[in-house]
């Protein structure tokens, strides 16, 4: 018990930056704080951090023990609840990482229903397109656009990612609507930047015969945050291509028309997943959460291998939008 009490203090203290701070959230006082770090120094013959008077820096070897600590903690936690949830009643702390958009427009909206519909769980609630290292941080569902390649992870694909390129009316009417390929280097496109490579989204448009092509076009207006992209779209500063989820509202509002049908670029064929770490025992809380968004979806026309966008009739009939005459 001496020896978990003292990792303890140890992880507090790398995540807190000092022994102070360690001894504030672990209720106890500084000295003892730094003598458990000593002792676990003495113990292991190494340096877990580097002192002075003003600052405490973890040594490398310190960082690397932390994550070895820290992951058996997650182990041992998730133990002990499979222990205490032998009945399999959901409930606890659950801890959700979403995407960005996918999270304040599909997420968000459910979690009023899934409270009430289960009391016993209380919510974390992170929004990020960023990596996230669910072991380390004790991420229990992550809420993805891309799979995730990690062996200690379980991905569930929700549904597909459809791309929709969409319009305002009053742009459109303003502009024209493109209706050969040509036209699309006439047009102002919208252009959304991946905030981790900085690098621009692909523009993907129909070619003939049917297959989409890459396209190289202007980006007269540049956005890195997708609900920005599609309101500005609604707005009627140009053309976007948009994530199913992220051209819902407009389309049902009217506020933007699809131009051509759906498409599935190959980048984002694997589409939106929900992710957890690989268990032998589910626990009940994660289980009862992505069946219940999977019901929510299935109640808007997405599975794992279909989405309402499939069944949007595009603006410009297909044929006419292909081929040059």
């Amino acid at each position: 018990m001496d020896k978990l009490r003292s990792l303890e203090l140890f992880l507090a203290t790398c995540d807190e930056g000092s022994f102070a701070g360690a001894a504030r959230v672990c209720n106890t006082d500084p000295s003892t704080v730094s003598k458990a770090i000593n002792r676990l120094e003495t113990q292991l013959g190494l340096t877990l951090f580097q002192r002075s008077t003003r600052q405490l820096n973890i040594t490398q070897a310190g960082s690397r023990y932390a994550s070895t600590v820290r992951e058996m903690f997650v182990n041992l936690s998730c133990c002990e609840e499979e222990l205490k949830h032998l009945n399999d009643a959901p409930c606890g702390t659950l801890k959700i990482s979403s995407a960005v958009c996918y999270g304040h427009l599909y997420i968000r909206p459910l979690l009023h229903a899934f409270c009430k519909q289960y009391p016993d769980i209380s919510l974390d609630l992170e929004v990020t397109d960023y990596h996230v290292d669910m072991i380390e941080q004790g991420v229990d569902v992550a809420i993805r656009t891309g799979h995730v390649k990690d062996s200690r992870l379980v991905a569930r694909r929700l549904s597909p990612m459809d791309f929709l390129t969409c319009a305002s009316p009053s742009y459109l009417a303003e502009h024209g609507t493109p209706t050969h390929r040509e036209a699309f280097q006439t047009h102002q496109w919208i252009g959304f930047r991946i905030k981790e490579t900085n690098a621009l989204q692909p523009i993907f448009l129909p070619d003939k015969g049917g297959v989409y092509g890459l396209y190289d076009l202007k980006r007269s207006y540049i956005t890195d945050d997708g609900e920005a992209m599609a309101y500005m779209c609604a707005d009627g500063l140009g053309i976007a291509q948009l994530p199913h989820f992220l051209a819902k509202k407009g389309l049902e509002r009217g506020e933007l028309v699809s131009i051509f049908p759906h498409f599935r670029p190959p980048q984002y064929e694997n589409g939106v997943f929900a992710i957890y770490p690989k268990r032998d025992y589910l626990s009940a809380k994660v289980r009862v959460f992505i069946d219940f968004i999977v019901q929510a979806l299935n109640e808007i026309n997405e599975s794992s291998n279909h989405t309402w966008a499939e069944d949007i009739p595009p603006l410009v009939p297909f044929k006419r939008s292909l081929e040059v005459e």
